[in-house]
C-alpha cells in the first residue's frame, strides 16, 4: 500500500468536512501481526458476528483470489488506484451524503448494525468496527467490490489498514536509524521492507515498481557500507530520507541503473 501512509497523513491533517481526524499515535504492537478479527466473544450474540463476518472474509477470499489470477500486476495496480480514489479522495467526499445512507441488503441485524458503525465511524463517531483486523483481512474488505460490504466499511477497514502501516513504519524507521549510526549499514532495514512486502496481497503488492523485491534483495545480498564506502567520513548520509523513499516505492531508486551506492548518495 504505496500511498497508504500518505493517505493517512492527509486525512488527519487535512479531513474531509464530517470525517474523524485520526490525531492518536499508533502503539507500536498494534494489531499488524493478529490472525484474527479482534472484539469480545463473550457472549452468544458477539460469537455470532464474528461468526457472520469470518464467513464474509472467507467469500471475499475466493473472489479476490479469482481477481487476482484473472488480472495482471498492472491492472491490479490501476484497479487499487481506482479503489483508493473511491474511498479516500474528493470523489468519496462529493458522494458521502449517498454513502452515509447506504446499508446492506439483508435484515440480517449484525450486519446493519456493523454498517452503521462504520458511518458512525467515518463521521468522527464510536471506534472503528475493524479495529485490530489482520491486514490481509483488512485488504479484502477495501478491494472488495462485490457490495457485500458498505462504502464505509470498505473506507473504515481502509483507514484502520493505514493506521497499522503508519505504526510499523515508526517501528521500522526508528530500527534503520538505529542500525545506519551503529553499523553503517541499513542491510536488517532492506530485510525488515522485504518480509514486509512479500506478506502484502498482490492488489498491494502492485501498487510498489515491478521490481521492488528484486532491488531489495540486490540490496540485502551487497550487505552494503555506508560509511566506508559513501561517507569516508566527508559525507553523512541523510538515512530519514532514504528509508522513507525506500518505504514509498519511490521510482528512481528502483530501475537497473540505479546502484545502490548511487541511491543512497541522493
Amino acid at each position: 500500500m504505496v500511498n497508504s501512509l500518505n493517505n493517512f497523513a492527509a486525512s488527519n491533517s487535512q479531513a474531509p468536512a464530517g470525517t474523524k481526524k485520526l490525531t492518536e499515535t499508533p502503539g507500536k504492537n498494534q494489531g499488524v501481526n493478529q490472525n484474527t478479527p479482534q472484539g469480545p466473544i463473550g457472549n452468544a450474540r458477539d460469537s455470532s458476528t464474528v461468526s457472520t463476518l469470518a464467513s464474509q472474509l472467507s467469500e471475499a477470499s475466493v473472489r479476490a483470489q479469482a481477481r487476482d489470477a484473472r488480472l495482471t500486476r498492472t491492472e491490479l495496480s490501476w484497479m487499487a488506484k481506482n479503489t483508493l480514489n473511491e474511498l479516500d479522495s474528493d470523489h468519496y467526499t462529493a458522494n458521502k451524503s449517498k454513502h452515509d445512507s447506504e446499508v446492506p441488503d439483508t435484515d440480517n441485524a449484525e450486519l446493519l448494525a456493523r454498517a452503521k458503525s462504520a458511518t458512525k465511524y467515518t463521521n468522527g463517531l464510536g471506534k472503528n468496527p475493524f479495529s485490530g483486523m489482520p491486514m490481509d483481512q483488512l485488504a479484502l474488505i477495501t478491494y472488495d467490490d462485490s457490495g457485500t460490504f458498505t462504502v464505509n466499511e470498505r473506507r473504515a477497514a481502509l483507514q484502520e489498514s493505514a493506521k497499522q502501516e503508519f505504526a510499523w513504519r515508526q517501528k521500522v524507521v526508528a530500527e534503520a536509524e538505529y542500525e545506519y549510526n551503529s553499523t553503517g549499514k541499513l542491510t536488517k532495514f532492506f530485510q525488515s521492507v522485504l518480509d514486509h512486502y512479500k506478506g502484502l496481497p498482490p492488489v498491494e503488492q502492485a501498487q510498489y515498481p515491478n521490481d521492488y523485491e528484486t532491488k531489495l534483495k540486490d540490496w540485502i545480498d551487497l550487505d552494503f557500507n555506508y560509511f566506508t564506502n559513501i561517507a569516508e567520513g566527508k559525507k553523512k548520509m541523510d538515512t530519514e530520507s532514504f528509508v522513507s523513499r525506500i518505504l514509498d516505492g519511490d521510482s528512481s531508486l528502483f530501475d537497473d541503473t540505479t546502484s545502490s551506492k548511487e541511491a543512497a548518495s541522493t
